[in-house]
């Protein structure tokens, strides 16, 4: 199983949650966070670092348009550059 951002972090995309992931599997977009689902190793580290609850177990992310978020995860993580160090959110 792995974790997924969903749509809180766009436009925010605060990074508390790359520095305390020990895999190393969290990639920037422009917009938002992204996570690699083969490189997640399912610690949950990542959870209650981040300020708008936006990372859910893939089987958590709620109904509706959230769904599209654990493509959305593996398809980005894919063309976007890992994030291992914390940046100034957008907002």
């Amino acid at each position: 199983m792995t974790h997924v951002v969903c749509s809180p972090c766009f436009g925010c995309k605060y990074t508390d949650c790359v520095v305390v992931c020990p895999v190393e599997c969290f990639y920037e977009g422009e917009q938002m966070l992204y996570i690699h689902p083969e490189e997640c190793i399912d610690c949950e580290a990542c959870v209650p670092e981040c300020p708008v609850e936006a990372i859910f177990l893939e089987e958590n992310v709620p109904e509706g348009d959230e769904q599209g978020f654990i493509a959305l995860n593996a398809e980005k993580s894919l063309t976007t550059e890992v994030i291992t160090e914390q940046k100034e959110p957008l907002v």
